[in-house]
C-alpha cells in the first residue's frame, strides 16, 4: 500500500531553505548571517555532487523506477531544477541587496579591479607576480578535459580565447584558479577592511601568462562533478587500494552542474558546454560569486566581534575536571555529556589517559570522521607505542573524508595499531570506544557511546550526546560488537546495545508497535524522536499506524523528513519541528512512553533506509536515572523552541514557530548553554588569558 510521502530531495532543499532563512533574519549579527549564507551555498554544492549526481546516474542508466513519492529520476531532476532556481534567486538577493550593503556600512568591502587605488593596484600586481602566477597552470581546452582531473569538482576557472599571430583561428585555454591560497586578498592602505577576489585579479592579469599573445575574450566558470561513486567491494582484495582508485575516479567524473556568470561571453558558452558534456538544463547563470561557501573566511574575520555572535564556551561536566583520573570519575557515576554546551574533553581524556595508564591493557574504537591533527589519533598512536593492544575500525567509505581516513589509518598502522577497514558490504557508522583496564586483578571495561564522531572540531559545532559508563552489561555488549566487527562472530543476547543491520529495524519497529497497542487499549502512549533525517518508508508507515491508533508523536528532524504530518486520520497526531540555529543539530534521541516507564535511547543512526540496512549502527538504551532525566530535558527543550524552530506543514513546507499569546520566547540552544553553565558551577574550560606567577613569601606577610 502506498503511503503519503514527501520526496527526499525536495525535503532536503526545504532544509537548505531554512538555513538560508537564517541568513535573512535581521535580528542576527551581520557576520552570523553571512555565515549562514556560506553554509547554504556549501550545502547546495554537496547536494549537487551527491544527490543530483546519483539521480543523473539513474537517469543515464534509464532506470525509471519511481521513489516512494511516485517520482521518476527524470521528474525529480526537473523539480529540483525548478526549486533550486528559486533558491538561487533568493541567495543573490540576500547577498547583493541585504548583506553587501550592510557589510559596506561596517567597513568590510569587496572591491573590483577598477576600484583600486594606485597603491592598492601596485600591491595586487606584485601579489599576482610573486604569489599567484607561479601557481597557474593553463590547460588546452579540448575534448580530453571533460574527464580530466586537471579541473576537479568546484574548481573556479577562467575560460580564455587566445589570439595568435601564427594563424587566423584562435585557441581556447582553461586557467584553473589555485585552490591552495585564499580567495580573499585583503588590501593595505585603507581605514576599512577591503578585499578583492583572487579570480578577479587573475582575470585582470591573465594576459601575462600568454606573452606575445592577446586574450580576446574570457569568462569565469565552475564545474561540479558527480561524487556519488560507489565502491564495488566484491572481489576487492585490497580495500585501501580500491578506495584510492575511487577517489581518483571522482576527480574526473561527469559534470552535473556548470556555473557561469552573467558576463560570460555568449559565443563561448556552447564551446564550454561541449567541453564538459553539459546539457542546457545543467547550466546555471548566477550573479553571485561562485563558491559562496568560501565567504566563511569573511564571516569569521578578526576585529569585528561586534558583528559576530557571542561565543559560548563549552563547560566542563562537574563529574570530571582536568587532572582527575577519568576512570575514577566514570566508576563513581555514569557520565552523560551534551555537546557542544559541555566539553568533549572527558571523551578525549578517556583515550589520552588510556594511552599512558599502566593498568590499561587494550583500547578499541570505531572511527568514521576525525579532525586534522587529531588528539584522539595521537593518543591511539601513543597507546600502541606504549605496548597497549589497540584496535581501530576505520571506515574508508566516509564520503569526502576518504583520503583523510586513509592517511590516519596508515599513521596508526605504522605505530602498531591493528587496523580493520570496516566490514564488507556495510559502512561502519557507530561511535564506540572500549577500554579494558586491570583493576584489583580483574579486568574492567570502560565504554563510551556517542551520537557524533570522534572529531574535536565538530564536537564544538554539532549538538551530540556522549554516554560514558563502566557498567558490566554495557562493556560486555560493546566487546561483543567489536568481536563481530573484527572477527566475524555472531551477535546474540544483546539487550542494551541494539545493532544495525541485524536487529535495529526490528527493535525500532517493535517499540513503535508497542505504543500502538497501548493506544488501541485506551492507555496513554507517546513517542518522542530527535534525529537528523527521517526517510525510511517502513518506519514512516509504522508511525502513521501509531498516530491513527492515537499515539502522540513528536518528531524533531533537522534535515530531510519524508513523513507528512497533519493529514486527517493518518497523521493528525504527529507534529514535526526542525531547529536551525548556531549549532548543527546532530544528536539522535528516542523516547517511548512504555506505560509510564519510559524507554530512552541514544543512537548513531538516523531513521533512514541506509542506517537500518547498509550501515553498522548502534542504539543504546539509557537506564541510569540521572542520565535519563537529562535526556528527557533535552528532548523537552528541543520541542519547546519557538525562536529558531520551524514546523512542517502537510504540503512539505515549513513555517517559523512563534511564541503564542501570553507565551514566552524560548530558544533551545540558548537554554542548553545556560543550563551547562549552571551545572558546571565554578568549573569551566575558559580561563583568564594571563598567568599568576609564584612569588617568594614576604617576611612581613609571614608575620601578619
Amino acid at each position: 500500500m502506498e503511503i503519503p510521502y514527501i520526496n527526499r530531495e525536495l525535503s532536503w532543499l526545504e532544509f537548505n531553505q531554512r538555513v538560508l532563512n537564517e541568513a535573512r533574519r535581521q535580528e542576527l549579527p551581520l557576520l552570523e548571517r553571512l555565515k549562514f549564507l556560506s553554509i547554504t551555498a556549501s550545502n547546495l554544492d554537496e547536494f549537487f555532487m551527491v544527490r543530483v549526481g546519483g539521480l543523473e546516474m539513474l537517469r543515464s542508466a534509464r532506470k525509471r523506477k519511481p521513489d516512494p513519492a511516485g517520482l521518476s529520476p527524470g521528474k525529480q531532476l526537473l523539480l529540483v531544477r525548478q526549486r533550486v532556481d528559486i533558491m538561487l534567486s533568493e541567495i543573490e538577493q540576500c547577498f547583493f541587496e541585504e548583506l553587501l550593503p550592510e557589510l559596506n556600512e561596517e567597513g568590510i568591502r569587496r572591491v573590483s579591479v577598477d576600484q583600486l587605488t594606485t597603491a592598492q593596484m601596485d600591491h595586487v600586481a606584485k601579489f599576482f607576480a610573486e604569489r599567484v602566477m607561479p601557481l597557474l597552470t593553463p590547460v588546452i581546452a579540448n575534448d580530453n578535459i571533460r574527464e580530466s582531473s586537471a579541473l576537479p569538482s568546484l574548481c573556479i576557472s577562467l575560460f580564455c580565447e587566445i589570439g595568435t599571430s601564427e594563424g587566423p583561428d584562435p585557441r581556447h585555454v582553461l586557467v584553473p584558479i589555485p585552490g591552495n591560497i585564499s580567495r580573499f586578498i585583503w588590501l593595505p592602505d585603507s581605514d576599512e577592511s577591503k578585499f578583492i577576489l583572487l579570480e578577479d585579479v587573475i582575470a585582470n592579469f591573465v594576459g601575462q601568462v600568454f606573452p606575445d599573445e592577446v586574450v580576446n575574450s574570457s569568462g569565469l566558470f565552475r564545474v561540479t562533478r558527480n561524487a556519488d561513486i560507489s565502491l564495488e567491494e566484491e572481489g576487492a582484495h585490497d580495500l585501501a587500494r580500491e578506495m584510492v582508485d575511487v577517489l581518483a575516479e571522482r576527480k574526473h567524473s561527469k559534470c552535473v552542474r556548470l556555473d557561469v556568470g552573467p558576463e560570460f561571453p555568449r559565443f563561448l558558452s556552447g564551446k564550454l558546454r561541449d567541453l564538459f558534456g553539459a546539457e542546457t538544463n545543467q547550466v546555471y547563470t548566477t550573479r553571485a560569486p561562485f563558491g559562496l561557501g568560501d565567504f566563511i573566511e569573511v564571516a569569521t574575520v578578526k576585529g569585528f566581534g561586534n558583528l559576530q555572535v557571542e561565543q559560548w564556551a563549552p563547560m566542563l561536566n562537574k563529574k570530571w575536571s582536568p587532572g582527575k583520573n577519568i576512570f575514577k570519575s566514570i566508576s563513581e557515576n555514569d557520565i552523560l555529556l551534551h555537546h557542544p554546551y559541555e566539553s568533549f574533553e572527558p571523551v578525549i581524556a578517556l583515550v589520552e589517559q588510556s594511552a599512558t595508564d599502566p593498568k590499561v591493557l587494550a583500547i578499541k574504537q570505531t572511527l568514521y570522521r576525525t579532525a586534522n591533527n587529531s588528539r584522539v589519533i595521537s593518543a591511539l598512536i601513543r597507546a600502541a607505542e606504549n605496548g597497549k593492544q589497540v584496535t581501530v575500525v576505520v571506515e574508508l567509505k566516509a564520503r569526502f573524508d576518504e583520503a583523510r581516513n586513509l592517511e590516519r589509518a596508515e599513521e596508526l598502522e605504522k605505530a602498531g595499531v591493528q587496523i580493520i577497514y570496516g566490514v564488507k558490504g556495510y559502512k561502519t557508522h557507530c561511535k564506540i570506544t572500549l577500554v579494558v583496564r586491570n583493576e584489583n586483578k580483574e579486568l574492567k571495561r570502560y565504554t563510551h557511546f556517542g551520537t557524533g564522531n570522534y572529531n574535536e572540531v565538530t564536537a564544538g559545532l554539532y549538538t551530540d550526546i556522549s554516554y560514558m559508563t563502566s557498567k558490566r552489561k554495557y562493556g560486555y555488549e560493546a566487546a561483543a560488537l567489536f568481536n563481530a566487527l573484527t572477527g566475524g562472530s555472531k551477535l546474540k543476547g544483546m539487550k542494551n546495545l541494539i545493532v544495525a543491520p541485524f536487529h535495529l529495524r526490528e527493535k525500532f519497529t517493535e517499540l513503535i508497535e508497542e505504543e500502538t497497542r497501548n493506544a488501541e487499549k485506551g492507555k496513554e502512549a507517546s513517542i518522542d524522536i530527535k534525529v537528523n533525517n527521517l526517510q525510511d518508508a517502513s518506519i514512516i508507515r509504522s508511525l502513521y499506524q501509531a498516530s491513527y491508533a492515537g499515539v502522540k508523536v513528536r518528531l524533531n528532524v533537522r534535515g530531510v523528513c519524508c513523513l507528512q504530518p497533519g493529514l486527517k486520520k493518518i497523521s493528525k497526531n504527529i507534529k514535526v519541528t526542525s531547529i536551525v540555529d548556531r549549532y548543527l543539530e546532530h544528536s539522535r534521541i528516542f523516547s517511548f512512553y512504555n506505560g509510564g516507564k519510559a524507554r530512552i535511547f541514544i543512537s548513531s543512526a538516523d531513521l533512514m533506509e541506509r542506517s537500518f540496512d547498509r550501515r553498522v549502527e548502534s542504539m543504546v538504551e539509557i537506564k541510569d536515572s540521572s542520565s535519563r532525566k537529562r535526556i528527557t530535558e533535552i528532548l523537552e527543550g528541543s520541542f519547546k523552541d519557538n525562536s529558531h524552530s520551524y514546523e512542517l506543514e502537510s504540503d512539505g513546507t515549513y513555517v517559523l514557530c512563534k511564541a503564542g499569546k501570553g507565551e514566552k520566547r524560548f530558544r533551545a540552544q540558548s537554554y542548553f548553554h545556560g543550563q551547562s553553565v549552571k551545572r558546571a558551577g565554578k568549573i569551566s574550560l575558559l580561563k583568564e588569558a594571563s598567568f599568576t606567577p609564584h612569588k617568594p613569601k614576604n617576611k612581613m606577610d609571614e608575620a601578619i
